[in-house]
């Protein structure tokens, strides 16, 4: 099985609230992302990404986390993004799009993709993390 690489924006307001939007696909709330295409960097695909999905231009600052889907192959590189322009609206992708406190983030999101947007919060990044498409994997 190949490795494919996806990026996503952790976009933080000023005010704290984060942007996340509901998947078309699968109802679920997740951080704005997809595959990265092989002729654009990683910071150029979060931005394109994130427009595609909210309709929302960011400023990419730094790569805030490294998630592996153990079960699918899929490494993500998340970065922690300012908004920058733009208004919030939904895409094919996308049922709905929504700021959300780190509090709603927990509750709406399934753990690992809360936690992608909870570690682009503490300035403790890169953090390096596995899961199985449900739930973290504890490093060994």
């Amino acid at each position: 099985m190949k490795h494919s690489v996806s990026v996503a924006g952790a976009v933080v307001r000023d005010d704290g609230r984060l942007l996340a939007i509901r998947r078309a696909d699968t109802g679920a709330w997740e951080l704005p992302g997809g595959i990265l295409e092989l002729e654009e960097t990683p910071e150029a695909g979060a931005r394109r990404e994130v427009f595609e999905e909210t309709g929302i231009r960011v400023e990419v600052r730094e790569l805030t986390g490294v998630y592996k889907n153990m079960t699918r192959g899929i490494v993500a590189l998340v970065f922690r993004c300012r908004p920058s322009g733009g208004t919030e609206r939904t895409s094919d992708e996308s049922t709905a799009v929504a700021w959300l406190t780190p509090e709603e983030v927990a509750e709406r999101m399934s753990e690992v993709y809360a936690v992608r947007l909870l570690d682009a919060l503490d300035g403790d990044g890169p953090h390096i993390r596995s899961h199985d498409g449900k739930h973290l994997i504890q490093a060994r």
